[in-house]
């Protein structure tokens, strides 16, 4: 009999406890046991943050959205916040967590999530954990996979929200102007943007000529639409300027940085420079909940019982991956060592541009 730990790290998506469920089913399907490890490695860090899953645990969760495990992107154990008398300290709890995982009998760790929580999970595999990796973003920017669990879902919401935004722009007679997440690659931004007839798609790939996009609002004017919609990735970056950031403060005395602003600052450009009257609108973590989709149903329930059968093979260091019609199993390494960007002669920017959308550029 095998015993298996599971983990949920960074953002929440859209899937997570389909993933859980399949994990869990096709687990004891085998006569294994599974436990989850609460707040991504928190679980293997302090043993009361460690649940056992039967199937009661997942038992109608595979429609609900977040994670029943509850996750975090603060929570890396080679650098871990300690709170200490004078505030907090980074340490480095990664031996504490390999210890606790061979003192539990653990066979395997199977962790879920992006970039960010599966390189570290790779940086345990490396420390003789034997880990699988699910691949796991809104953002669609793991490579070697066709596609992530919770990506549907994101630039479905996000449609729905230009859709709803088409007919207050023209009554109106404004440019809405909305930003959508996916950090440094513009996967949610162009396949919400040419679904929903955008008018203009700022990708970071295309650092974009607010010129050029002002030029698109006015020829739309001259053509009797006066109104626009503008989608705007949260990364996406003005012809030799810089990412926009916004800054928060998490702690007494210390700040953190985040992409975000750029919608209202191509808002003021193009009202100053057309005069049209312009919104700005920020999507934010909206995308991140409610239900998945069928499609991010699917694709997690067939990413968490490929997972299971490559514990059953012994197969570790790797991340299950799309490759249609299969499933299969990539190098950790590989799949985290370099972000996937949007093509830019992929099909859908060539559709784009055919389609007369602006890209900026």
């Amino acid at each position: 009999m095998k015993k298996i730990v599971i983990n949920t790290g960074g953002g929440d998506a859209p899937g997570l406890n389909a993933v859980i469920r399949a994990l869990v089913l096709s687990a004891i399907q085998r006569g294994w046991e599974v436990y989850g490890s609460r707040f991504g490695y928190m679980g293997l860090i302090d043993y009361s943050n460690l649940i056992h899953l039967d199937r009661n645990a997942v038992r109608g969760i595979t429609h609900l959205g977040g994670t029943i495990l509850g996750t975090t992107n603060k929570g890396d154990p080679f650098s871990y916040p300690v709170k200490t008398s004078g505030g907090f300290q980074m340490e480095d709890l990664s031996s504490k967590v390999v210890d606790n995982f061979n003192k539990f009998g653990f066979d395997a760790l199977i962790a879920i999530g992006g970039d960010g929580s599966l390189r570290i999970a790779h940086k345990f595999y490396e420390l003789g954990i034997p880990v699988i990796g699910v691949p796991k973003t809104i953002d669609n920017d793991l490579s070697n996979t066709v596609i992530t669990f919770g990506f549907d879902t994101a630039v479905t919401t996000a449609t729905e929200a230009l859709d709803k935004l088409h007919s207050t722009a023209e009554a109106h007679e404004r440019v809405m102007v909305v930003e959508v997440m996916g950090r440094y690659a513009g996967w949610i931004a162009l396949n919400s943007g040419v679904s929903a007839t955008a008018d203009v798609i700022l990708i970071p790939e295309i650092p974009f000529d607010i010129e050029k996009v002002c030029q698109k609002i006015m020829d739309r004017e001259l053509h009797g639409r006066h109104f626009g919609i503008v989608v705007v990735a949260e990364g996406a970056t003005p012809k030799g300027g810089t990412m926009s950031t916004t800054s928060e403060e998490v702690e007494v005395g210390r700040q953190e940085v985040h992409l975000g602003g750029i919608a209202e600052k191509v808002a003021q450009q193009i009202h100053q420079i057309t005069g049209k009257d312009c919104r700005s609108i920020v999507l934010g973590h909206l995308q991140r909940g409610g239900s998945p989709t069928t499609w991010d149903r699917l694709i997690a329930l067939r990413f968490g019982a490929a997972a299971v059968r490559l514990v059953e093979q012994e197969t570790f260091g790797v991340m299950v991956a799309l490759a249609p019609p299969t499933i299969k199993a990539v190098p950790l390494k590989e799949a985290v060592e370099r972000t996937k960007l949007v093509p830019l002669d992929s099909d859908t920017v060539l559709t784009a541009r055919e389609l007369g959308i602006c890209l900026g550029d």
